[in-house]
């Protein structure tokens, strides 16, 4: 329940998110092309100059890195806070040392209390119950710890694989994806040792709520010129629609007359540009001018009438 409040919540920041990530994407030739303007220069004036046109780049887009991490900034007081509560209910209702918070001493001795399918407290570890030789609790948290690692791991193949342009595939930030989607789901043992069978369990749901989020973003909204983004032209096709210039669904006879109309728009812009004057090298232009006096000293002279 407390998964689905604070995703449900969450959904305006995520939509924000895919924005943000969308408009980091098309602003990407612009950022490479201020950070090879001031390759190689070290110094501090040229690393302040190349912070400030960054920054103007994000201002002008209305993006920045960090909005593509608010979810995740905004739950992890959410996530400490329930390890706090599990860690402290336990502290206190083995000493007996009465509430905590705002939880009165019964409440907290409810909280403690709380178990999973009857077998395994939720705030009891892995380690925990491996010292009390609580088997059924060691083999869900053992479980749940494996499971963390697939749903992390699948959530981020389905992003790499089929949801990135072939742009995103060449650069330093796509390798650095790839490594972590090796490391980053075996920091979910570390979790699985030594935190609370609670917070295991939150972590669990959220990313099976993470995956399936995903899942229907790449599928309805996925990047464009990604993998994801041609399957879905290719479903739309087989339905007799189309995207058109506003990213808006539209039936493909509405694509097709659009799609016309902007080739002609362009070809009428073309036809319009005025024409560019090719640049004449001194020489030629010399010999441009003596073939011009040469025509005009040897042009004939009217004969004058004679009475």
């Amino acid at each position: 329940g407390l998964v689905v409040v604070v995703r449900a919540a969450l959904i305006p920041l995520f939509v924000k998110q895919i924005k943000s990530q969308r408009k980091m994407m098309e602003i990407a030739p612009e950022l490479r092309k201020i950070q090879d303007k001031y390759r190689g220069k070290k110094d501090q004036l040229s690393r302040e100059a190349m912070s400030r046109e960054t920054m103007a780049l994000y201002k002008k887009h209305g993006t920045s890195p960090v909005s593509g991490c608010l979810p995740l900034l905004v739950q992890m007081p959410v996530f400490f806070s329930l390890y706090s509560v599990l860690s402290s209910v336990k502290v206190n209702a083995e000493l007996g040392l009465g509430g905590v918070g705002v939880l009165g001493p019964e409440l907290t001795k409810q909280f403690y209390d709380a178990s999973l399918f009857g077998v395994a407290s939720l705030h009891e570890t892995l380690i925990d119950a491996w010292n009390t030789g609580n088997t059924p609790a060691v083999m869900i948290l053992v479980v749940l710890v494996i499971l963390m690692i697939a749903s992390q791991f699948f959530t981020q193949l389905q992003i790499i694989s089929k949801n990135l342009s072939p742009e995103a595939k060449t650069g330093q930030a796509y390798q650095m994806q790839r490594i972590m989607l090796w490391v980053l789901p075996f920091a979910f043992v570390f979790s699985g040792v030594f935190f609370p069978l609670g917070v295991v369990l939150y972590w669990f749901t959220s990313n099976i709520w993470t995956m399936v989020q995903q899942f229907i973003v790449i599928r309805e909204m996925p990047t464009p010129g990604s993998e994801a983004a041609k399957q879905r032209e290719e479903r739309l096709a087989r339905k007799g629609k189309a995207i058109d210039s506003s990213g808006k669904v539209v039936p493909m006879d509405k694509y097709l007359a659009e799609q016309q109309r902007l080739l002609e728009e362009a070809e009428k812009a073309k036809a319009q540009a005025p024409k560019r004057e090719q640049p004449m090298s001194k020489q030629r232009a010399k010999k441009q001018g003596n073939r011009s006096a040469g025509g005009a000293t040897s042009r004939p002279q009217n004969p004058r009438p004679t009475g």
